[in-house]
């Protein structure tokens, strides 16, 4: 039975190819959602992009068909514009007809009411318990949407005997061919008779077995790990031979600290790469940065605040470390003088696109905020000699019509897995401070 999908603006905005996402069915849109298109059209953002794109298609399938009787898709199905009709004036069910979404839901109600199967496809979710409760099918838009409590974790437990464990260190690797592990996957090998005697490896797609850590023991920019996640991390984040990296994590594991210290260990002391470039996304994702005041450096300042805590903290660990006393204001002098000397960037996410970045070791905090097609524009920014690093914590999203299992950092790491210059790790213990966790754990 065909079935009748009303589209909210929202799910257009989020990805235009929506309108010819539902295969030999009818593809609904209401006249104020066009109207609503016709907005954002204006705007310099990425949803202002996918507005344009999407009415450039609309008025492509117009050659094969109008308005009133809808237009013949390519994969069988229909678009219709759905215009308000007399009927529709008469219903109200106490929803304000001054709202867009409310005329939307009634436009979707009167199309049921005429004996349509109807299914409401929203990002909003206040609009799809509306949509449940004038009893029409609501749903989330599906497409690009990953099971986020089956995400892959970047690591597996295996249990083997002693004398397994053994054999691994002083050989240096371990078959693997029983397992089907995915390229750069880590194993904590755990001794079946005795928890505690474990060692941790990394699968090497190209030989088939799992072979110690190369940078376990190495300290970056004076700092260490201080757990195993953190050292499988750290591992990533110095690999040469790894071009992307996820990192995925509540607030103080440590997901921003070890990629902008793995960062300037690579650009400052190995001399790798040609420079740091960090970014994050401003929510909105593309706000336009010159309404505050100063110059663009000052303006990213504003809201860079905790990359220059981290930068701070590190080069407060390196003076500790080394004895030369240098404290927090020097730590700050340090980070403006990198600025200044373009061995660390800062750039807003605004900026990114059309930019080619050769040589950079680049890394895009808060990665959760960005949809999956902004952190495809993001990672096809990378030129030769590029490494892209992105963090976030999905269970921290600021954009309203993203969650869990719809970002573009989850989406990313569902979609890389299992590819030779890819690498990923989830971290789950905070080392932030005891009151951080105790946070993290009970609040």
């Amino acid at each position: 039975m065909r079935k009748t999908f009303v589209l909210d603006t929202n799910v257009i905005l989020h990805n235009p190819n929506a309108l010819v996402s539902f295969a030999d069915n009818v593809v609904l849109l209401p006249i104020e959602v066009l109207e609503e298109l016709d907005k954002f059209k204006r705007n310099h953002d990425e949803r202002g992009r996918n507005a344009r794109i999407a009415i450039r298609m609309l008025d492509s399938f117009r050659q094969k068909g109008t308005p009133g009787e809808g237009f013949p898709l390519e994969n069988g199905g229909r678009l219709e514009i759905a215009v308000g009709a007399e009927e529709e004036k008469k219903i109200s069910f106490g929803l304000s007809k001054k709202i867009v979404d409310n005329r939307i839901l009634l436009a979707a109600y009167i199309r049921k009411k005429n004996g349509e199967t109807v299914i409401f496809v929203s990002k909003d979710i206040n609009a799809r318990i509306k949509a449940d409760a004038l009893g029409i099918t609501s749903v989330d838009f599906e497409k690009q949407k990953v099971d986020f409590e089956r995400l892959y974790t970047g690591c597996r437990h295996l249990k083997v005997s002693k004398n397994e464990i053994d054999t691994f260190y002083k050989k240096k690797e371990y078959d693997a061919s029983g397992e089907k592990f995915f390229s750069n996957e880590f194993a904590l090998l755990v001794d079946k008779n005795d928890p505690k005697h474990t060692a941790i490896a990394r699968y090497k797609e190209d030989f088939g077995i799992l072979m110690p850590l190369i940078f376990n023991k190495m300290t970056v920019m004076s700092l260490r790990p201080r757990n195993k996640e953190q050292a499988m991390a750290i591992e990533l984040l110095l690999n040469n031979d790894v071009n992307l990296v996820t990192l995925v994590g509540p607030a103080g594991t440590g997901k921003t600290l070890l990629a902008i210290a793995a960062g300037l260990q690579k650009v400052v002391k190995d001399k790798s790469y040609a420079g740091l470039l960090i970014s994050r996304p401003v929510m909105p994702l593309g706000k336009d940065i010159g309404y505050l005041p100063g110059t663009k450096e000052e303006k990213l300042e504003n809201w860079m605040g905790p990359i220059f805590d981290n930068l701070e903290y590190i080069f407060h660990a390196e003076g500790k470390e080394k004895k030369t006393g240098e404290g927090k204001g020097k730590g700050k002098a340090r980070v403006e003088k990198y600025i200044q000397e373009e061995i660390i960037e800062l750039e807003a996410m605004t900026f990114m696109r059309g930019r080619s970045i050769p040589d950079r070791f680049i890394i895009i905090d808060e990665a959760q905020n960005l949809t999956p097609h902004e952190v495809k524009t993001v990672i096809s920014r990378a030129g030769n000699h590029t490494k892209m690093v992105l963090t976030g914590d999905p269970y921290q999203i600021d954009n309203p019509y993203l969650d869990s299992s719809s970002n573009g950092l989850t989406y990313c790491v569902e979609k890389m897995k299992g590819q030779k210059m890819f690498g990923h790790m989830i971290l789950t213990k905070s080392e932030r401070s005891s009151l951080a966790s105790l946070a993290a754990e009970l609040l």
